[in-house]
């Protein structure tokens, strides 16, 4: 485990051991390194912010420099990652994990795949964790969506994604239809809100909709095209509560449901 903050070492170290496992935990890059050489690692999770060198640049040096590009690499990071970035990890790592909700759950369920962990000898407090990560999540269940979004495609996508966990869906295709159902339906308990829309765009149906006092604190997620520097802050200035990129992943939009529903 390669991570400079000692309280989040201490709950990843506490969270991955069980006896079966060893966890070797260093602060730097150049740390992780001289473990690597000396011994045989099964498992690796990285947060990105080191205080010497880059997590891709020390994943890089693990493939190219030590020959180690077979070994599984867990990137956990809390971080809002580019675009750009994301893609460079994609690419040199196994899976990325940013910190969120449901971060820990996923950590112990990825460590546990690499590791060939049998979830039956995990202690029963971790057994639950995983099996909170599979199973449909009562808080979510019969609470009220709105999808605001002009395509279709994306709206069955959502409606599907939401039906799993039991969520009522409701679902507008512009801006003015969404602030109507809005006020037919005041009791919606969170907004889904594309940004890309036309006419009536995103960012303007959320400053429309957080004018009416009844609103002012309603949840409203933004949902834009891709992962760009900046959007989350124009997303927020809007008075968005959050914001996601598309590809939506379900856990990702689990987490921030949970979040945002919870508060």
């Amino acid at each position: 485990m390669v991570e400079d903050d000692q309280t989040q070492q201490k709950s990843i170290k506490e969270l991955i051991g069980n006896g079966d496992v060893k966890t070797i935990a260093v602060e730097t890059g150049l740390a992780a390194l001289e473990v690597l050489k000396k011994n045989k690692i099964d498992c690796m999770v990285i947060d990105l912010g080191l205080p010497d060198i880059s997590g891709v640049e020390l994943i890089e040096k693990i493939n190219k420099d030590l020959g180690l590009n077979h070994l599984p690499i867990i990137v956990y990071t809390g971080k809002e990652l580019s675009e750009k970035e994301e893609t460079a990890l994609k690419k040199v790592s196994e899976t990325i994990i940013i910190k969120g909700a449901d971060s820990m759950e996923r950590l112990l369920n990825e460590t546990s795949l690499f590791l060939h962990r049998v979830e039956e000898n995990l202690p029963e407090q971790k057994q639950k964790l995983l099996r909170q990560l599979y199973q449909k999540d009562p808080a979510l269940a019969d609470k009220k969506v709105l999808i605001i979004d002009d395509d279709v495609r994306n709206i069955f996508a959502l409606n599907s994604l939401l039906g799993q966990q039991e969520m009522n869906v409701r679902y507008a295709e512009s801006g003015m239809e969404g602030i109507n159902l809005l006020l037919k339906h005041p009791d919606i308990d969170i907004v889904l809100m594309d940004i890309m829309m036309p006419e009536m765009d995103g960012y303007e149906t959320i400053r429309k909709i957080r004018e009416m006092n009844q609103f002012k604190n309603l949840p409203i997620i933004a949902l834009t095209a891709k992962a760009m520097k900046g959007d989350r802050e124009k997303c927020i200035q809007a008075g968005a509560s959050d914001y996601i990129a598309k590809p939506i992943k379900s856990e990702q939009m689990f987490s921030l449901l949970r979040v945002w529903l919870f508060q």
